[in-house]
């Protein structure tokens, strides 16, 4: 496609993977990003820095030449009382991206959801898919969710849109929170919820920029699409793939299920207050089903994850390491 590409969310991990992706392209690549925020890494990278708020309209700039946008921005884990954040950064955000890709003229928006909007499978042998009815876990997965009904509002007006959902995904920059893993397995410190038998998609971070390049095709205008690796796999599986490449047995602290069903209803209370605490949100989910069927995009798109999870937390564990990490 002509024109220019705007990415939100650079330089967080996912947005300056992907806009790495874009440079090996030769793609002309513009990132918006928030005041004061670094940018070092992607000015390296040749790229043009615009400065703005997604939170405030007002601080969004009228965008020039831009063709797509991706919109990866967006907030998973906020403060202890910042539950309204993540409507004013996912939601709001959403819908301030969109307004100002009208007033732009931009011709496609591309939008990073999430599981989140859809929730749990109710039967572990049945895939989440395209199709399923959304039951939006938590506050989080509520945010997202009102951003995709922005976002097909949108589409209804005019503008060419993709929604994209990935899972659990993982890569090379993790986050603290999934070198936290890594280290509690090296460490033999690892809590399992129930018997490890519930099925995770995940979604390797190379798998989900390939993906997102494949929306620039027309027949994805007004679609939603699953992205994730070519299967689910356990959480047992992959504590234990995690261990195999760290090179030390699997010593697991077991955890009955009903304590992680326990934390699921405190979390729930909690954030009836606005009160969001990670570790009992992550604790609420570890015993829940969230696998997906990611046949439509491998029909409509020709994806092809090409990286699974041992391949996948190979490079992870190793970026992890050449940083001091592990």
């Amino acid at each position: 496609m002509t024109g220019k590409i705007l990415v939100t969310g650079a330089p967080g991990w996912l947005g300056t993977r992907f806009v790495e992706k874009l440079v090996e392209q030769n793609r002309d690549v513009v990132c918006l990003v928030q005041k004061g925020v670094y940018t070092k890494y992607l000015e390296k990278l040749g790229i043009e820095i615009i400065e703005g708020d997604i939170r405030t309209f007002r601080s969004l700039p009228v965008l020039k030449d831009i063709s797509t946008i991706f919109h990866i921005a967006g907030l998973i884990h906020p403060k202890l009382f910042g539950v309204k954040e993540l409507y004013k950064v996912n939601t709001e955000g959403t819908e301030n991206m969109l307004r100002i890709a009208k007033a732009s003229e931009v011709n496609k928006f591309v939008y990073i959801s999430s599981n989140s909007p859809i929730g749990c499978n109710r039967d572990r042998d049945i895939l989440l898919n395209e199709y399923t009815i959304p039951d939006p876990y938590m506050s989080y997965g509520k945010s997202k969710l009102l951003a995709e009904i922005a976002v097909n509002e949108a589409h209804l007006r005019g503008l060419d849109t993709t929604i994209l959902r990935p899972c659990w995904f993982y890569g090379i920059r993790q986050p603290l929170r999934q070198t936290k893993l890594m280290r509690m397995i090296q460490r033999g410190k690892v809590p399992l919820f129930g018997d490890g038998k519930n099925l995770r998609s995940m979604t390797y971070i190379d798998n989900l920029c390939d993906a997102m390049l494949l929306t620039e095709k027309n027949i994805s205008n007004g679609e939603t699409y699953w992205i994730a690796d070519k299967r689910p796999y356990t959480t047992l599986e992959i504590y234990e793939t995690i261990a195999d490449l760290l090179g030390v047995d699997l010593n697991i602290r077991k955890i009955p299920a009903m304590v992680s069903r326990g934390m699921r209803i405190a979390d729930r209370v909690l954030q009836r207050f606005g009160i969001y605490q990670k570790e009992i949100h992550v604790a609420g989910e570890m015993t829940e089903d969230i696998a997906c069927s990611i046949e439509k995009a491998k029909k409509d798109l020709g994806y092809k994850p090409k990286i699974d999870l041992r391949e996948g937390m190979k490079r992870s564990i190793e970026w992890a390491g050449e940083q001091g990490l592990l």
